[in-house]
């Protein structure tokens, strides 16, 4: 396989073309990649879209995961949907070397305007990351991964225990070798971890896929912390929901969603 050695989650080849590295690494598959660091990559071509208009923020992110994410070189398209005055839609997606497409999201993005209405929201809802410690990721058997390459906080639950979960997260690395980590990349870098830290069910007993993942956003986060509070609820039939409360050390921010496919292992 095709890795960058470099400590970040990726290694940018062209404007559109990323090495991963052995930080993208999921904690099931060795070969695959976790699935938080491409989609905070299709987040970033969204910030970084031909074009773009500074006065435009992303409302909404909603993913596709039509396969698993292989640790090989990735080819980022960019695709305008909509552009109108007050809304943008944008589409993005992410195909690896000699491969079908793997991951594609919709952005919809909203022109704001600041201090131009009155601003309605809570301040924080659950304990900062300085008030609580770091808890051990699951076993996984490799060394290096994104278990590694992130920070981890639980201020209630943990990997090991069933259930809601509360947990910090920080990244240790940047997205791409040499630049600037952006407010949205650290929201979906870890987004998709929260059927993780909120497993319901047993993981060496069942699996819970999650095929999507939506993301939105009522502001803009701030510092280097994001916090899922998440909660996964399973039908018996198989399907199930992980959601969380986004939130940094300023409030919440925002929800996020996926869909889960539920089986036993075999």
């Amino acid at each position: 396989m095709s890795m960058s050695q470099v400590e970040a989650f990726y290694e940018r080849e062209a404007d559109d073309r990323f090495l991963p590295s052995a930080c993208t690494r999921g904690p099931w598959d060795a070969d695959s990649q976790h699935a938080g660091p491409p989609a905070a990559l299709l987040a970033l071509a969204v910030e970084e879209r031909p074009g773009g208009r500074p006065d435009m923020r992303v409302a909404r992110l909603t993913y596709d995961i039509m396969r698993p994410v292989p640790i090989r070189p990735l080819t980022v398209t960019t695709r305008l949907l909509r552009a109108g005055r007050s809304v943008e839609l944008v589409e993005v997606a992410l195909t690896p070397d000699g491969g079908q497409e793997v991951m594609r999201a919709t952005a919809l993005l909203m022109k704001t305007a600041p201090d131009s209405v009155p601003q309605v929201s809570p301040g924080r809802q659950v304990p900062g990351p300085g008030t609580v410690s770091e808890k051990a990721f699951f076993p996984v058997p490799w060394d290096q991964g994104y278990h590694t390459a992130m920070e981890i906080r639980f201020a209630g639950g943990s990997f090991l225990e069933p259930g809601p979960a509360t947990a910090w997260m920080r990244m240790r690395v940047p997205l791409v070798a040499g630049e600037e980590i952006t407010p949205l990349s650290r929201v979906l870098t870890a987004a998709d971890s929260g059927n993780g830290v909120s497993a319901a069910l047993d993981f060496h007993r069942y699996v819970f896929i999650n095929a999507d993942l939506s993301v939105n956003l009522h502001r803009q986060p701030e510092g280097e912390w994001v916090c899922l509070d998440a909660r996964t609820m399973v039908d018996g039939a198989g399907i199930g929901l992980a959601e969380s409360a986004l939130h940094d050390e300023k409030g919440p921010l925002g929800r996020s969603t996926q869909s889960l496919y539920v089986a036993e292992r075999t």
